[in-house]
């Protein structure tokens, strides 16, 4: 799978009029025609098809698709979504693995709620605070929270319930230096990030820089 795959499903799952033959293929059967002509439609029809451009991933999205790389999860939980700039090439690189995504946001909900219905069945997304969200004890394999933590108040509520939910790891990324983001909250380093971890009882955390960003995983038991 690709993210042309991925714009094909926001497509068909938007409501677009479109021709039986596009609509009732599985994915993976598109043809690089049909799923140009689905982009096309959706372009046509107003839809923000730009979010599925193909672009080199950032710096930190791609550490973390390595480290996942190495463990390959069974199944994940990304926390904070977004626009998708990590769950879009996640899904592209591990095109079976399951994955939900948790946002506050509806609008980020229902963008993903279109991919799910227009085929890609193994993205689940769901609306709900990781603070409270009250899914089963270690119900995902992997965790992850990506440039998320700096915007949450409470965010060593948000680190124990993670950890509580994560059967293996989380996965953690947030800036390393001050930054004029309105929305950043809290300077999270080193030091704060293992207290709040540790306290959660995650163990063996690892820790890594790049471009302006702290890079951590923490393993459970």
């Amino acid at each position: 799978m690709n993210l042309k795959h991925l714009a094909a499903a926001y497509v068909r799952g938007s409501g677009v009029p479109l021709p039986e033959n596009l609509y009732n293929q599985p994915l993976s059967q598109l043809t690089e025609t049909e799923l140009e002509e689905l982009i096309c439609l959706g372009e046509q029809n107003g839809l923000k098809m730009y979010r599925f451009k193909e672009k080199a991933d950032l710096p930190r999205v791609r550490m973390a698709l390595g480290f996942l790389k190495a463990i390959y999860p069974e199944n994940l939980l990304d926390v904070g979504s977004g626009r998708g700039v990590f769950l879009f090439p996640f899904m592209r690189d591990f095109p079976d693995t399951p994955v939900t995504s948790l946002d506050i946001l509806p609008h980020r909900v229902e963008m993903l709620n279109r991919i799910h219905q227009g085929g890609a069945e193994r993205l689940n997304a769901l609306r709900g605070n990781i603070c409270t969200w009250n899914a089963p004890d270690s119900s995902y394999d992997v965790v992850t929270l990506l440039e998320v933590l700096e915007h949450i108040c409470e965010y060593e509520q948000a680190i124990r319930n993670a950890v509580r939910i994560a059967g293996r790891y989380v996965v953690v990324s947030v800036p390393s230096k001050p930054d004029n983001n309105p929305e950043h909250i809290h300077l999270l380093t080193k030091d704060k990030l293992t207290a709040a971890f540790t306290a959660a009882g995650a163990r063996k955390l690892q820790f890594d820089g790049v471009n302006g960003h702290l890079f951590m995983t923490a393993a459970k038991g």
